[in-house]
């Protein structure tokens, strides 16, 4: 029996058997690599505007701490629970892993609407998930991130909610904060800047040129805006772009800025246009090069992947693609070159562990450093990841996965039990 549940833990326990067949890890060391360590479950109460008491669950999971401090993102969504959470925290886990970072996996998360909540309810809300979390977390324990739902304020109340109990400003606490409270340059855009960076190296691979190819993002939040935003920049053509309010496509090219400045103005891209309206059930299965899926976990079924006519699958969401489907995806062969989500979003990890380092040092960096460093993290695991498939003949997730995982089970190792 176990508390962690539903379909997106079941997913990630799928996947991680999957990857302990192909080690050879034994039985008896199995659960100790998935489970996490430490799950905590605690009750929000926050004061509404007209004046009624609501309590909101929280949730926050530490996977393992064998290699140091946890490291993991927030979200404030209505879907949230312990097994969507407990499953981010482990896949976090092998991607902070696979990039060479000092950290275990995290996450953490509060079941509401943020669009349902005022600014002054939402920072109770987000200043009391802190105050419940302090006898968890800490600089050296586990360092809090954004993730959907949550942004750099959010990050500044949690700060500033830790350093009044501290007694003294404690920058380090948390990442993604702004620049004017000890963020770092380029943290906002890391991920997205990854995502397209890897893509375009696996676009490379296929010999597509930029300047030829199209591409589809799903998702027009922080992750997907700016890899749409970076994609247009190089000389891609974005022909297709949603979120959940409306789909968008059109063959010759979308105003990607114009995309931007209304979703900034409107909270969403519903309105934009109705004749690029497009069909929610037949967006992922667009022609295009590039298909960036930066919404929510498990959009690429069996059914989606057996229709998918992308020819780079940029994975810039968390578990966007199922068990199922990467079997579907092996049967296709070369047809589609998968970037996996724990390779093509580490981009905001690694950054996050760059904005933690320069908070203990009180040394900041300029952006060109910050980028400069990101890239060659990001080519560094992406030369490891495509050598180890070649050579192991297995995909992609299989190979990045595999490294993530067979680094923890040697810290693990190297550390004992005990007592």
């Amino acid at each position: 029996m176990t508390i962690y549940s539903g379909p997106v833990f079941e997913m990630a326990r799928q996947q991680f058997q999957t990857i302990a067949d192909h080690l050879d890890i034994r039985e008896d060391e199995r659960d100790r690599l998935l489970y996490p360590k430490r799950a905590i479950a605690v009750s929000c109460p926050i004061h509404r505007d007209d004046g009624s008491m609501a309590v909101f669950q929280g949730y926050r999971v530490q996977h393992h701490l064998s290699i140091g401090a946890t490291k993991g993102g927030v979200r404030f969504a209505p879907t949230v629970d312990i097994g969507e959470v407990a499953a981010l925290a482990v896949w976090m886990s092998w991607k902070c892993a696979l990039a060479g970072l000092p950290y275990g996996g995290a996450k953490g998360g509060v079941t509401v609407n943020p669009l349902e909540l005022s600014v002054r309810e939402l920072e109770a809300l987000s200043r009391r998930y802190m105050q419940e979390m302090i006898p968890f977390v800490g600089p050296h324990i586990d360092i809090m991130a954004p993730d959907m739902g949550t942004n750099e304020q959010v990050m500044a109340w949690f700060m500033d909610t830790y350093s009044v109990h501290h007694g003294s400003t404690v920058n380090e606490i948390v990442t993604g904060k702004p620049v004017s409270s000890g963020g770092t340059v380029g943290r906002r855009e890391a991920t997205g800047r990854g995502v397209v960076h890897l893509a375009m190296r696996a676009a490379e691979r296929l010999n597509i040129r930029p300047t030829n190819a199209t591409a589809v993002v799903q998702g027009f939040g922080n992750v997907g805006s700016i890899s749409a935003l970076e994609l247009a920049g190089r000389g891609v053509r974005v022909v297709g772009a949603s979120d959940h309010t409306a789909c968008l496509h059109d063959p010759r090219g979308l105003p990607v800025a114009d995309l931007e400045r209304h979703v900034a103005r409107t909270g969403g891209l519903a309105g934009f246009s109705s004749e690029m309206a497009a069909d929610p059930k037949e967006f992922l299965t667009l022609p295009c090069d590039i298909l960036v899926p930066a919404a929510t976990e498990r959009v690429i079924d069996e059914s989606v992947a057996a229709r998918l006519r992308c020819r780079v699958l940029a994975e810039g969401a968390n578990g966007p693609t199922t068990p199922a489907a990467d079997a579907v995806l092996a049967e296709r062969g070369d047809e589609v070159f998968v970037v996996p989500d724990i390779l093509c979003n580490a981009g905001g990890v690694v950054v996050s562990y760059f904005e933690w380092v320069q908070d203990l040092q009180q040394l900041f960096w300029e952006e060109d450093e910050v980028n400069r460093r990101l890239m060659h993290i990001l080519d560094r695991s992406f030369e490891q990841v495509t050598s180890r498939a070649a050579r192991d003949k297995v995909s992609q997730r299989t190979a990045a996965m595999a490294i993530g995982v067979e680094k923890v089970q040697r810290a693990k190792q190297t550390r004992g039990l005990f007592p």
